[in-house]
């Protein structure tokens, strides 16, 4: 008997197969500077109930004890080290909005002579592109001392994401919630460290302002309620989904909710790409966001309108999504099997909230990631006003080659102070041009 229900939520669905054959799964998001970010939807089959064997000695063992997984936050992605197999030292996204787990690098399932299951088409973000993934079980998945065994996961024919070019680093698949709903989920951001504890043995988190919400788990994702302020006295309850896998702060669907309205000062922008095209929405504040009885002011917000064909019903009637640059800002402990959540702020979690001041949308390349490509330039941006342009590849910052910088540190460049001067170099036709930016406010 498949443990599944159909949610026809997103723009991607997929093709010629039964809809009581699969159900689907949310793939994360993804920046780059000016906040490109990759709003990655695509349908996931279900997966049978026998095939979800779990197996974790060492929890067990361990009784009331909690496992420990270290993680790398880069570019403000949650990078778990997986041993996929019990061969190959991968990493992965931990994304609690994603219900399952997927490969984006189907040459790892080749090389262990993988017996894929079934193949499905998929349909892109532009309606027309067909792309394909498979089915495989029988993977093994070890993270630390937690062992899952059996697994059954989705693999991409190819790497549709190219993720690596916007974010920076290496990342192979994300990790859904089918690992890890069984827990409570403990993520402290500043340790880099994601704790699993037994859900029968588990003790609240108390003082240091922390505060308890109540979670709507839908899919195996959870959502809370918040209260947002757009312009002027207009406070709304917004919906939100709490999205791990998410490296922005708040997106909102402006379409959702009567007095959802842009604010006043707003840059166009493709925000978002789906596998096979790209996404509009803008990029602005939020006057307030307010999460139980604390309040942040001046939130960067994305702002997208959701295709004509989603029905709100099935994206469970949710108002956007709050994202890695917010909940950063705390503690997170999630409760799956009591629908609650606990909010343990961290020093400094009242921090403005900063954005990339020059338009530039800037890709990575090459073996290191380390080469890199201007992607797109923000209209009546500093960095347009100098006469930059799409293709241009970045060779120094400030005299230094750019080549000595990760994505992230790159991003960090252009968010320096309003009036801050940033000088670069770049190649146009193996021609090397020398361009200083003024940095501006943009939003």
């Amino acid at each position: 008997m498949p443990c599944f229900s159909v949610d026809q939520r997103s723009k991607y669905s997929f093709m010629g197969n039964s809809p009581d054959a699969f159900s689907p799964a949310r793939l994360p998001l993804f920046p780059g500077i000016g906040f490109l970010f990759f709003n990655l939807f695509v349908f996931f089959f279900a997966l049978p109930c026998d095939a979800q064997k779990f197996e974790d000695p060492a929890f067990t063992a361990l009784s009331s004890r909690q496992i420990d997984i270290p993680f790398e936050y880069q570019n403000n992605f949650i990078v778990v080290k997986v041993v996929f197999n019990d061969i190959f030292p991968l990493r992965f996204i931990f994304d609690t909005g994603a219900e399952y787990t997927i490969l984006s690098k189907r040459e790892i399932t080749d090389l262990l002579s993988v017996d894929y299951q079934k193949r499905f088409t998929l349909q892109g973000a532009d309606m027309r592109t067909e792309l394909y993934a498979y089915l495989a079980r029988g993977i093994n998945l070890t993270m630390g001392n937690l062992r899952n065994i059996n697994r059954s996961i989705l693999v991409l024919e190819e790497d549709y994401f190219r993720f690596e070019e916007f974010s920076g680093i290496q990342i192979h698949g994300i990790l859904g919630a089918d690992m890890f709903r069984r827990f409570v989920v403990k993520i402290n951001y500043k340790k880099r460290i994601i704790s699993l504890l037994n859900a029968e043995d588990f003790r609240p988190p108390r003082g240091g302002g922390t505060f308890e919400m109540p979670v709507e788990l839908y899919r195996s994702k959870p959502y809370i309620t918040t209260q947002t302020t757009l312009k002027g006295d207009t406070t709304i309850s917004t919906k939100l989904l709490l999205d791990t896998g998410a490296s922005l702060a708040l997106l909102l669907y402006t379409d959702t909710h009567p007095n959802l309205h842009l604010p006043d000062k707003t840059i166009p922008s493709n925000i978002g790409m789906g596998l096979g095209g790209f996404l509009q929405g803008y990029l602005g504040r939020v006057s307030q966001l307010k999460i139980n009885d604390i309040a942040f002011d001046q939130v960067v917000t994305n702002f997208q309108e959701l295709p004509e064909m989603i029905d709100s019903a099935v994206t469970n009637g949710r108002n956007g999504i709050i994202g890695n640059q917010l909940l950063r800002r705390f503690i997170i402990t999630l409760d799956y099997s009591h629908e609650r959540l606990f909010f343990s702020p961290d020093p400094g979690f009242k921090n403005k909230y900063v954005y990339d001041r020059s338009g530039l949308i800037i890709i990575a390349a090459g073996p290191n990631l380390t080469k890199f490509t201007i992607f797109d330039v923000v209209p009546n941006s500093p960095a347009a006003k100098v006469g930059i342009r799409r293709g241009d590849d970045l060779k120094t910052i400030n005299g230094i080659p750019a080549s000595f910088f990760s994505l992230e540190e790159v991003i960090a460049k252009f968010q320096r102070k309003e009036g801050k001067k940033v000088r670069i170099a770049i190649e146009r036709n193996n021609v090397k041009l020398k361009k200083e930016l003024v940095l501006e406010q943009l939003i």
